[in-house]
């Protein structure tokens, strides 16, 4: 398939998702009534929990920088951003955020960031959220079981089947990044049997980009092995960071000037289903999301303020992210490499000249 294609099709596929989102959300519903409702909430509430949006991806921008800064490598602070916004849009619009980091590789290429740099950071800053993930994930099943039967009876299998895929996840990455041998052989015995099988063409050269790939998890797991205090310092932020967006939900609550459910019960369950949905193959988790914040916030907000607070939550968390980084992406489409390359044309007009 050809990149024009592909783009083609990723976007046809995102505005499917959100059609369907939107059907099984508001079928049957007062769209007039739901819009009344949330015309009512307080303003006050809700720029803190837009603040929070902003925070959840400036955060990632000072984890770049930080971890750039380590490697010697000099950014700006403000174009840390820009690689963030780059990030974020990329993941949001396509299945499993899949194209995100690709994008924030390439726009950190022009600024003329080693490649193999811009991998081991990423790398570090998927490990180290996907960790955060887990470490919820499993503090909820295995320690909070009073907090399991009374909101998420409704929604098991779901939340069980995130949390083994988070997991999955992060034990596929630290082979990868520890063992790199044994990940190549599976890999190798892997690409065997869907050559065998017909499902991928055999390409001879693929072999060499694979055992180019595994020289990228060899510097990975050297970093982390020299660099552990900047691991807990990286983890410390993506912690805080994965917060302030949970605790939109509860600004969206207190908006609608709600009380009576404990902050720590509302902040968890929007960790809960971050936690079931983030590895779904679904362009921001659309469609899962709504609905199984519709189930589980069932006996938080009040008759009539449920759908409301979906809406005003996941459109503050998601919706205004996917926004403010599609604006921002669409700068740094405009000015990343801008001066690099008009630095480039300098000597050739002087020359000329």
């Amino acid at each position: 398939m050809t990149s024009k294609k592909k783009k083609i099709a990723n976007a046809a596929f995102v505005v499917l998702v959100f059609a369907l989102t939107i059907y099984s959300v508001f079928k049957g519903e007062d769209l007039r009534a739901v819009i009344r409702t949330i015309l009512k909430a307080n303003p006050l509430y809700l720029i803190p929990g837009v603040a929070g949006v902003v925070f959840f991806i400036w955060g990632e921008s000072i984890i770049i920088h930080y971890m750039m800064g380590t490697l010697k490598i000099h950014t700006k602070k403000w174009t840390c951003f820009l690689y963030s916004c780059v990030g974020f849009f990329f993941s949001a619009i396509t299945p499993s955020a899949s194209g995100g980091q690709p994008m924030q590789i390439y726009y950190m290429r022009k600024n003329k960031i080693p490649v193999p740099v811009s991998t081991l950071v990423l790398m570090i800053v998927t490990i180290t959220y996907k960790s955060v993930l887990v470490a919820i994930g499993l503090f909820v099943a295995f320690f909070q079981r009073g907090f399991v039967h009374k909101y998420l009876e409704g929604i098991l299998p779901v939340f069980y089947l995130g949390v083994g895929l988070n997991v999955a996840c992060c034990i596929a990455m630290s082979i990868l990044a520890f063992h790199p041998a044994l990940a190549k052989g599976i890999m190798m015995w892997c690409l065997k049997i869907l050559e065998r099988l017909h499902i991928l063409k055999h390409k001879p050269n693929r072999t060499e980009k694979l055992s180019a790939s595994m020289d990228q998890y060899n510097a990975t797991a050297a970093y982390l092995r020299t660099h552990a205090g900047v691991i807990v310092n990286v983890l410390a932020i993506t912690f805080l960071q994965r917060f302030a967006l949970f605790f939109v939900t509860w600004f969206v609550y207190k908006a609608f000037g709600l009380h009576g459910a404990h902050i720590y019960d509302v902040v968890m369950l929007q960790a809960v289903v971050s936690v079931s949905v983030d590895m779904l193959p679904l362009p921001g988790g659309m469609g899962i999301s709504e609905n199984l914040f519709l189930i589980i916030f069932k006996g938080i907000f009040a008759a009539g303020l449920l759908l409301p607070g979906m809406v005003l939550s996941r459109g503050i968390a998601y919706y205004v992210q996917l926004l403010l980084s599609a604006a921002m992406t669409l700068f740094a489409h405009l000015t990343i490499g801008r001066r690099q390359k008009e630095a480039a044309e300098k000597p050739c007009c002087e020359a000329q000249g």
